[in-house]
């Protein structure tokens, strides 16, 4: 399995009059962040939106819940500590490469993280439907 993680905490939600919708201040202006778990093919398994503001370790947990898989690949911003020893603890292979700023930096394989393309190419293709995103 293959999950883009992005951004457990609710986000703060805006009442609009077709339904709520995922919406938060960033340094842009209003926005959202998909949070989205893909299998290995790139096909969608579970997806929320949260506002633009939320750091994407918020979602991690939720996201994984109720899947049994071998590897996960994710971005910088699920590289938190506890996150990849909650992972490690699993018995999960933890492809996500260390923060920046990291003290300490921990080895991920780089060809097998270049499989989390699929994920960008699905975000890239529903951003078109604009609906859903305005939608949560």
């Amino acid at each position: 399995m293959i999950a883009r993680l992005y951004g457990l905490i609710p986000v703060r939600q805006v009442p609009k009059k077709n339904g709520e919708q995922a919406l938060g201040r960033s340094r842009g202006g209003f926005s959202c962040k998909i949070h989205i778990t893909v299998d290995g093919l790139g096909n969608p398994l579970r997806f929320t939106l949260t506002g633009g503001h939320r750091h994407d370790i918020t979602q991690a947990y939720e996201l994984l819940e109720g899947f049994e898989f071998d590897r996960l690949l994710a971005d910088r911003g699920y590289s938190a500590e506890h996150f990849v020893n909650y992972l490690l603890e699993r018995g999960i292979e933890a492809v996500i490469p260390p923060h920046q700023r990291a003290t300490i930096l921990r080895e991920y394989d780089k060809w097998v993280y270049r499989e989390r393309h699929l994920v960008e190419c699905f975000i890239n293709k529903i951003k078109h439907f604009r609906r859903i995103f305005s939608r949560f």
